[in-house]
């Protein structure tokens, strides 16, 4: 399958000075085959004009609409050159089911970077383009020229088990993504895998690396120094982060607002404490969730140093008592959830205050539990009434 080019009009007939002006989505589609692209011709093969004057958008315009990233200067024309280096040229095939009708318009003589990529691949599946790429070389080419200009990768819509020659192919040319998560590729992302992506996308502003035991401390530093905009990060069960790579990230990233720690189970207090010193004032969320390390001195500085706290994970956190809760009521007004579940140094009491204020606490009061044990026995389940 390829782009429905005009056959009836020999390459000649456009003018040298036209073609030059041809632009990279179109000089990416023109590869395949002698014969001009109906984008160099102002609009002649379009019986309804060109597609600049349809829009009413100049090129580039509909896809930063959109929410997909502009391709960078010189983008189209390297993905080309690739392109054209890694495989011979083919002879043009047939289009299936005969000759096309007079008047028809085929899915990539549409304009590609006004068309294509920010209203039709941009609605597609991440694991549908994958196979889509496989049709054609000009579709491969699309495909490509969509990866470059994505803003959010989640390798959880290809697959639940990336190969990473797999991952290095999709990310190669992607140089303006905002999120970033990689999961799923948590049992052989390395420094090595993660580095280079992390370099090419300085404006990151969401980084997902929960579970990916392989990285270390200078993937971190990396994302630290080369992402300075970065905004939620996710480090969750990641047993190599420690107290020193803990504080490079609070040294280096002024905009962090949600942070999960999720059994990092080297940090202890100091870390916690330098955290909330560095970067309390911006923190929103924040999860310290199946660490034993971490007790009432962690959670008091977090108090006095985090006015913006809205959610914060103390699941599991058997150092943490009430001490810590009650510093959190008193100096934490925007506090909307608390997870305390599994800290048995937790009174009910230090509790109240923030039941009072409305804040969502996975711990059921003492007398709600009591009556949910008597309802559960057969003999008094007629009579107890949870509505007292």
């Amino acid at each position: 399958m390829r782009s429905g080019f005009r056959c009836d009009e020999p390459a000649e007939a456009v003018a040298p000075k036209e073609r030059q002006t041809v632009s990279g989505a179109a000089a990416l589609a023109s590869f395949t085959s002698p014969h001009t692209h109906p984008l160099d011709d102002g609009g002649r093969h379009y019986p309804w004009g060109p597609p600049e004057r349809i829009l009413g958008l100049g090129r580039g315009d509909a896809a930063k609409e959109a929410g997909l990233a502009p391709p960078l200067q010189g983008q189209s024309e390297k993905i080309l050159l690739r392109t054209r280096n890694r495989q011979p040229m083919e002879p043009p095939m047939e289009p299936s089911g005969g000759e096309q009708e007079p008047g028809a318009v085929r899915l990539l003589d549409l304009p590609w970077e006004d068309v294509l990529l920010p209203h039709v691949l941009n609605r597609v599946p991440l694991c549908q383009l994958l196979r889509l790429q496989r049709v054609s070389r000009a579709f491969r080419a699309l495909v490509q020229l969509h990866l470059a200009g994505l803003r959010r990768f989640d390798a959880a819509q290809v697959g639940l088990q990336i190969p990473r020659a797999a991952l290095a192919r999709l990310l190669r040319d992607a140089e303006g993504l905002q999120e970033l998560a990689l999961a799923p590729c948590h049992e052989w992302l390395s420094d090595e895998d993660l580095v280079p992506v992390l370099a090419r996308n300085p404006q990151l502003r969401s980084v997902a690396l929960g579970g990916c035991g392989q990285l270390s401390r200078r993937a971190l530093g990396a994302l630290a120094e080369g992402c300075p905009r970065l905004q939620r990060l996710s480090l969750a069960h990641c047993d190599w982060v420690d107290g020193l790579a803990l504080r490079g990230l609070a040294d280096r990233c002024p905009a962090l607002e949600e942070l999960d720690l999720t059994a990092c189970r080297q940090l202890k207090d100091e870390a916690i404490v330098y955290l909330a010193q560095r970067r309390g004032a911006g923190l929103r969320s924040l999860s310290l969730a199946v660490n034993a390390n971490v007790g009432d001195a962690a959670v008091q500085e977090l108090a006095r140093n985090c006015p913006e706290l809205q959610h914060l994970d103390l699941t599991g956190c058997l150092r943490v008592g009430s001490d810590g809760v009650r510093t959190l009521a008193e100096y934490c007004p925007a506090l909307r959830s608390l997870r305390v579940r599994h800290c048995h140094h937790v009174a009910e009491s230090s509790l109240s205050r923030l039941r009072k204020r409305g804040v969502d606490i996975d711990v059921e009061p003492p007398l709600h539990q009591a009556l949910v044990l008597l309802q559960d026995m057969a003999g008094f389940a007629p009579f107890v009434n949870l509505q007292v």
